[in-house]
């Protein structure tokens, strides 16, 4: 019955309601586990009408700068948008900083705008293992635009760009040396870059590194239908950030033309799918009596070299299925 009053709530775009619910299936309780899933098969014919959008960058690029003018333009023109802020998590105290409200104010203080900080933990990509619920969630309860912003860019982006539609790095401006700052593979999977505080004395070496990366991409081949733009923007004066909004509408307009949109999104949810299940075989091993009393012997041969890594996981495997 907790579930059902929690979906009706969420349905009706109550805040509190999605705030709780986002909590719940962060938790990590059994029991909270099968209510999440409950509630989330409830509300699942109530999802899939957003644009999920991942953004990501440097350190200082002014990612929440961004999405906080990138944000107040979208309500300005109707839209609902939720921001789903991954926060990184302490690998010493395990605490998060979950500071995104207060350093974006104004956005926050919007009635069509929902902020929701959420810990990375030991997530993989710096997105919390939970983003893609929530997601569901905000869908669920209204909002047309979902924000994913992740704790920086690295090799792991790819788990970023496998939850959204459309994946946006953020760059500063710089010369042609810029290039060697960002990966290869975090470019080839970037639908957009966009050169963020193109203002003052940097504009014109904004400019500059736009043509750069234009250069860049033009090498680099993308299997999508969609040629990869790059855009340079101001969003401390609020310069710009309408093209961004313009680009990733035309993007939507041409993959739900040709049928991408959709099919994405499935492949997407098989490959999730995928990804659980080797999550929740790995819980319920570790959880298994008999791995539990062999795994600190095994580890101890494993680090001595007395077995082979191999080894030690098909007598992992062995055990749990006893």
């Amino acid at each position: 019955m907790a579930a059902v009053i929690e979906a009706s709530a969420i349905l009706a775009g109550q805040r509190r309601g999605l705030a709780k619910a986002i909590t719940l299936i962060e938790s990590q309780r059994p029991e909270d586990r099968e209510r999440s899933q409950q509630l989330l098969n409830e509300l699942l014919p109530h999802t899939g009408k957003s644009i999920r959008i991942g953004i990501t960058g440097v350190p200082g690029v002014g990612k929440s700068t961004f999405i906080e003018a990138f944000g107040l333009h979208l309500v300005s023109r109707g839209h609902q948008v939720a921001v789903l802020a991954v926060d990184p998590s302490s690998p010493i105290a395990g605490g998060s900083i979950l500071g995104d409200k207060t350093r974006m104010e104004a956005l926050s203080r919007e009635e069509r705008a929902f902020i929701r900080p959420s810990p990375a933990g030991s997530a993989l990509g710096g997105v919390a293992l939970k983003t893609r619920e929530s997601m569901l969630l905000c869908e669920a309860a209204g909002f047309d635009v979902i924000l994913v912003e992740t704790v920086g860019v690295g090799q792991s982006e790819h788990q970023v760009a496998g939850m959204v539609d459309f994946f946006l790095v953020l760059m500063l401006p710089g010369g042609g040396d810029e290039l060697q700052g960002i990966k290869k593979g975090i470019v080839e999977l970037a639908d957009a870059i966009v050169i963020n505080k193109a203002d003052g004395d940097s504009e014109t070496i904004a400019r500059t590194t736009q043509q750069h990366y234009r250069s860049a991409l033009g090498l680099l081949k993308h299997a999508s239908f969609w040629q990869p733009q790059v855009l340079a923007c101001s969003a401390l004066n609020n310069r710009g950030v309408d093209d961004v909004w313009g680009m990733i509408e035309a993007f939507r307009g041409e993959a739900d033309g040709n049928g991408h949109f959709n099919a994405h999104r499935a492949e997407q949810n098989l490959t999730w799918m995928y990804q659980l299940v080797d999550e929740l075989l790995r819980i319920n091993i570790k959880r298994n009596p008999h791995v539990k009393a062999a795994l600190p012997l095994l580890e101890q041969q494993v680090q001595q070299s007395a077995i082979t890594p191999l080894a030690a996981a098909m007598e992992v495997i062995a055990l749990s299925q006893r």
